[in-house]
């Protein structure tokens, strides 16, 4: 009987995070990317892919990356994953990368999800959170979904919290390939 409430306690806890991500879905708030002066350094994520291939954020250096963060128990990032996908193709010739950034603790889950999905960009593996607390305090959100817009400097030009729409993608995302 013990055990019942900790796996409670534990289902919440992934629920909220989850959650926590949906603060700013479809509020309108991003108009564009960051002046320049104020963007801070991207950390640089490493580790291996979901396939098990090693996969580094700077290695996209030059280019314009759209880091989503996601999980496989979160209905917003399931929900947005037509959208991204719609931007990626959009954006497909422009010099913009996509990346994910998966959350689980279940790798197998998270590679079922990518599969079922359709997921055609790498999503970096992240089960300790390692990865999440390598960027700056208070940029990013404590839960998911949330997408980082990086230009091709390395340097956070837009975090948007929540589920992303593609018009967002483009608007957040085609001002960094013009200059």
């Amino acid at each position: 009987m013990k055990k019942r409430p900790m796996l409670w306690t534990a289902a919440c806890l992934l629920l909220a995070s989850c959650h926590a991500g949906m603060g700013t879905a479809g509020s309108g708030e991003e108009s564009g990317p960051a002046p320049t002066g104020e963007r801070r350094a991207a950390p640089d994520l490493a580790g291996n892919s979901l396939d098990g291939k090693p996969l580094r954020l700077s290695d996209y250096r030059g280019k314009v990356v759209v880091l989503n963060a996601w999980a496989s128990y979160c209905g917003p990032c399931r929900a947005e994953v037509p959208e991204l996908d719609a931007a990626r193709k959009h954006l497909a010739g422009k010099g913009v990368e996509f990346l994910g950034l998966n959350a689980d603790t279940d790798t197998a889950g998270a590679r079922s999800f990518q599969r079922d999905h359709r997921l055609a960009y790498p999503s970096l593996s992240d089960p300790s959170g390692r990865q999440m607390l390598k960027f700056p305090r208070g940029s990013v959100p404590q839960g998911v979904p949330f997408t980082v817009v990086i230009d091709t400097r390395g340097r956070m030009a837009r975090v948007h919290t929540g589920t992303v729409t593609e018009k967002e993608l483009r608007d957040l995302v085609l001002p960094l390939t013009r200059s």
